[in-house]
């Protein structure tokens, strides 16, 4: 398949219910806050992560659709393969540590890389770290998440009717309790922007079945992603800028100008995603460009 001819942007909502949707391991697990605003925070590197969990699963044993960036990877071990593949020896002075001086085998096997790992011809990859499988310039990139208002991390304390020592047992004379902490937001919707250059997407090959692939992760990745922190996160909204052709037809940020997103009344704390409201003013979008609302 040949890849995308369009570019696309878009801007993707979705909240949380009591729960914590990227905790921040420098500040004891908080959830990521901007100081000077107090809205909350959520890494692309976080999203970045569901998306692949997602299509992990959803694409599980599907050829071409491996995952380079697994938890618990050896990321040398991932650029192995394509050496091995594609049987090309290693330098004899050099082992695995530089891609062959033939240009053509090396782009083969950066090529390998991208044909065989979803994730790298989506994201890219910094592939050059011991067995050297080049490095790939992703077209598709998040920003990070924000809250549309600020959120208040609240601290509740837990209690667990057990003890994992003997020791805290006699300690405790059989009581055998165990207090916690859990971090977590009353509420938050998030806004992110992301970005698809079908430029780029030539380079690593990515293609309608891959674009398909990406907009079913970020509408589905968070019914496969529950846990104690994030019981209650949802997808709400997916608004996508199509170009008429690949270089673009208008600057994102003026797409991304286009949609409001507001409180019904300002004076109430939001508590669900019924509280906002998300105004698309479809009279300003350029032409050479169409709106799709795909959630």
């Amino acid at each position: 398949m040949t890849a995308i001819a369009h570019r696309y942007e878009f801007v993707y909502l979705f909240d949380i219910t009591n729960g914590n949707p990227n905790g921040d391991p420098d500040a004891g697990n908080l959830p990521r806050l901007d100081p000077e605003t107090n809205r909350g925070l959520v890494t692309d590197v976080c999203l970045k992560r569901k998306i692949r969990n997602f299509v992990s699963l959803d694409k599980s044993d599907t050829p071409g659709y491996a995952i380079y960036m697994q938890e618990k990877a050896v990321l040398n071990q991932q650029h192995e393969k394509a050496w091995k593949a594609l049987d090309i020896p290693p330098d004899a002075k050099e082992g695995y540590k530089k891609l062959p001086k033939d240009e053509a085998k090396a782009r083969e096997i950066t090529a390998w890389m991208c044909g065989n790992f979803f994730d790298v011809r989506t994201f890219g990859a910094v592939m050059t770290t011991g067995t050297n499988a080049g490095q790939v310039r992703g077209p598709a990139q998040l920003a990070f998440a924000s809250s549309i208002d600020p959120v208040v991390p609240l601290e509740i304390s837990i209690t667990r009717m057990a003890v994992t020592t003997e020791r805290e047992a006699e300690e405790q004379s059989g009581d055998n309790r165990t207090m916690g902490r859990k971090h977590i937001i009353p509420y938050g919707l998030y806004r992110v922007h992301g970005f698809i250059s079908a430029k780029l997407a030539e380079r690593t090959g990515f293609t309608e079945a891959d674009l398909d692939v990406f907009w079913n992760a970020l509408i589905n990745m968070f019914e496969h992603d529950r846990s104690a922190a994030r019981g209650e996160m949802a997808a709400r909204k997916l608004i996508v800028f199509e170009h008429e052709n690949a270089m673009g037809n208008a600057p994102a940020h003026l797409l991304f100008d286009t949609v409001k997103v507001e409180p019904v009344d300002p004076s109430v704390p939001a508590r669900a995603y019924r509280d906002y409201r998300v105004d698309i003013d479809r009279d300003s979008i350029p032409a050479g460009v169409t709106l799709k609302e795909l959630l």
